[in-house]
């Protein structure tokens, strides 16, 4: 029975081997085709060979920028640049809060017609989409470029994946929108919780909502320089809160929502009494109301909390439409699935390890239906000669031969 045990283990090994053979194969053409040649051409010397070990170098990603598009060349190669000062000095420190982590800078021409563009790229999806609302202005009419886009006269300002572009054109025409958008074609996609977006953008009422006004904050800087109505030390940004504020338009008048997020409903809760208790303060708060609250219409200023979600409305719509609109921002927790890529490392993995549980599983069911074959047709053939099924119940004897 003992080479039964044998031809199990070479079944095992055999399947463990059919992907070297397979391997194997290529390589023997290739050996052959080469033998074949040095036969017709005997002074001919082998080619040299060589051989790497470790894994191979993992190919570069695209710059940002390349060097001609659409009929735009570059007038030089694009520019890496790793500081956030070197991309916009005056507002490198609301681009370090929204996890700026450089880009690329680029001068294109085009016949007569220049072209000046600016990637910046960030850590996420929501550090991009943060930097690309404290860009646009409000009143900017809209764009269809990559996620989102907007333009100024003869600049044009968009965002896809986690990176911002900002390009100006010397002279704008009716195919300036459709040459960004093969640009923005080749911008990189970031895969997992890298690719979401911001969750508080969720929570935004709909109703009325004037969507090329909302401007998402993570850090003081951001918030003030895109219009936040609190002051920012009020909003507990220590605290790793986000913020986004967005317009709306009522019957009555214009109304600007803020929402808070922060990491715990305790969080905010803390924060909500503070916020609640400046606003009531009224022209004895400390310190002193920004501008935003101080145009507000101070009866129609009101503060709500929603989970770890708090919401403060602003602006001149009357009481009653404040507060319908603060009544519809409402937290749900909900699940969110992470897109992940096809070759990452967690696929290769459970790959991997199915493969050792298929081969695993095949050569013992290969060895069972051995055990069973073989050992039924021995008993079978000793059935068959008139012995016992096994040979465990035999006598043996040995005979010394001892006769003189």
């Amino acid at each position: 029975m003992r080479w039964m045990a044998v031809v199990a283990g070479v079944l095992v090994l055999a399947g463990a081997g059919m992907r070297m053979e397979a391997q194997q194969a290529g390589a023997a053409k290739a050996n052959a085709a080469k033998a074949s040649s040095a036969k017709a051409n005997p002074a001919a010397k082998p080619a040299p060979m060589m051989v790497t070990t470790g894994s191979p170098v993992p190919a570069k990603d695209k710059p940002l920028l390349p060097e001609a598009f659409a009929g735009w060349v570059a007038t030089e190669k694009p520019k890496a640049v790793t500081d956030a000062g070197e991309l916009d000095g005056s507002n490198a420190a609301a681009l370090k809060e929204y996890g700026d982590q450089g880009g690329m800078t680029a001068s294109y021409k085009r016949n007569d017609e220049t072209l000046t563009v600016k990637a910046l790229s960030f850590q996420d999806v929501s550090g991009a989409y943060g930097a690309y609302s404290f860009y646009r202005q409000n009143g900017w009419p809209k764009a269809e470029i990559g996620t989102g886009g907007t333009s100024n006269k003869n600049r044009v300002l968009f965002w896809k994946g986690s990176t911002v572009v900002d390009a100006t054109f010397s002279k704008v025409g009716p195919m300036s929108a459709s040459e960004l958008r093969e640009l923005a074609k080749d911008l990189p996609m970031p895969q997992g919780n890298r690719a979401l977006t911001p969750p508080i953008l969720a929570a935004l009422p709909q109703d009325s909502l004037d969507k090329q006004t909302s401007h998402f904050a993570q850090g003081p800087t951001g918030y003030a320089g895109s219009g936040g109505v609190l002051p920012p030390e009020l909003v507990g940004f220590d605290r790793d809160a986000e913020a986004v504020t967005a317009n709306y338009s009522l019957t009555s008048g214009p109304a600007v929502l803020t929402l808070i997020d922060y990491p715990t409903p305790q969080m905010a809760e803390a924060q909500y009494k503070k916020i609640h208790d400046y606003i009531k303060a009224g022209s004895g708060a400390q310190p002193p109301f920004p501008k935003p609250l101080q145009d507000s219409d101070q009866v129609s200023l009101e503060v709500l909390r929603s989970g770890p979600i708090v919401a403060l409305v602003s602006g001149d719509a009357i009481p009653d439409e404040s507060h319908k609109l603060l009544a519809q921002v409402h937290y749900s927790a909900e699940l969110t699935q992470m897109t992940q890529g096809k070759d990452n490392e967690i696929v290769k993995t459970s790959r991997f390890l199915m493969g050792v549980a298929m081969l695993v599983i095949i050569g013992c069911s290969a060895a069972v239906l051995l055990g069973f074959f073989l050992g039924g047709g021995r008993a079978l053939y000793r059935v068959a000669r008139g012995r016992p099924a096994s040979s465990v119940y035999e006598v043996e004897f040995i005979r010394l031969h001892l006769e003189d």
